[in-house]
């Protein structure tokens, strides 16, 4: 773990308005960590400029939204207090939803009644990354904006003895089809055979996944982003989650598609200042991930800096 960043006496390149916290640092500590208090400096800017703690989870090109992102995720709220306007910048490929459940109901906790919760999506954020924003009262977009599709991906057998992430709904989807098949022509041998390679708890799992995840949508949607009635948390769950819909689960959803399915959107135009300055900060951010392997996350506040490998 990163020490916290604290501000240093006047010219060192820090907000010299803020009060000392803490120990100072040396010369050469401060140069080592140059980059980070940089970062922390655009943190501390956008809070002023938005009346809002801001939070960070970028995450590096093969990381994963896992179980384990609780434990950085409860130390950059230690010094928020509860009630907070909170806002999450949120750089994600995606991961376990079971995971993106509990991190959604930590940040809707901690932000409780009094205070509002936005996600900021400077690039992307794809399938659990796309659940999570379900639980802000409005995702915050612009042009770079991609959000996504939630159908579940399981790791499966792929028939040759391997396995491969696969959609759950094709997987169903294609042993249905095989079923018919033999159904309607029973005489077909080579249909029996590729049926023979399906395992029917395999495709029970499959199901009961695909009700777990449009359940979980239509939840975080009732109880975050639509909640008070503002839309129909049901339709939207099962629209996001419709793999035979969107054919693949990497297809973008900009902030216009978005706001077409009835989420809350909040759009800045890549020229708002508000939106350069998270563009900036998360290019720095994305640049530091480059010093660390490519499953490693960056968890950023303006007091606490962690990579989770």
């Amino acid at each position: 773990m990163v020490a916290p960043e604290e501000p240093i006496d006047a010219g060192v390149g820090l907000d010299a308005t803020l009060p000392a916290v803490g120990p100072t640092r040396t010369p050469l500590y401060r140069a080592m960590n140059a980059d980070r208090y940089e970062r922390q400096r655009q943190i501390r800017e956008l809070q002023v400029m938005t009346e809002r703690t801001l939070l960070c989870y970028v995450a590096g090109p093969s990381a994963s939204l896992e179980r384990d992102d609780v434990l950085p995720l409860v130390d950059v709220f230690h010094t928020v207090a509860l009630g907070s306007h909170i806002d999450l910048l949120l750089h994600t490929g995606g991961g376990d939803i079971d995971a993106a459940e509990k991190m959604a109901s930590m940040l809707r906790n901690h932000v409780g009644d009094a205070g509002e919760f936005r996600i900021v999506v400077p690039d992307f954020a794809k399938s659990a990354g796309t659940l999570l924003t379900f639980a802000a009262d409005t995702v915050v977009m612009s042009d770079s904006s991609e959000l996504g599709p939630v159908d579940p991906q399981l790791n499966l057998p792929d028939g040759s003895g391997g396995h491969n992430w696969r959609p759950a709904q094709s997987y169903v989807d294609a042993y249905e089809e095989l079923v018919k098949l033999v159904n309607d022509d029973p005489a077909a041998a080579g249909y029996r055979q590729m049926l023979d390679k399906y395992d029917p708890t395999t495709v029970d799992m499959c199901r009961k996944v695909l009700k777990r995840s449009t359940k979980l949508a239509e939840t975080l949607l009732e109880k975050g982003m639509l909640r008070g009635g503002k839309g129909n948390f049901t339709a939207l769950a099962r629209d996001l989650s419709d793999n035979r819909k969107w054919l693949w689960h990497g297809r973008p959803v900009d902030y216009l598609e978005a706001k077409k399915l009835g989420l809350d959107v909040t759009y800045l135009e890549l020229t708002d200042n508000v939106w350069q300055r998270y563009w900036a900060l998360y290019c720095a951010q994305r640049l530091a991930l480059n010093s660390h392997p490519p499953n490693c996350k960056l968890f950023e506040s303006d007091y606490v800096s962690i990579p989770v490998t």
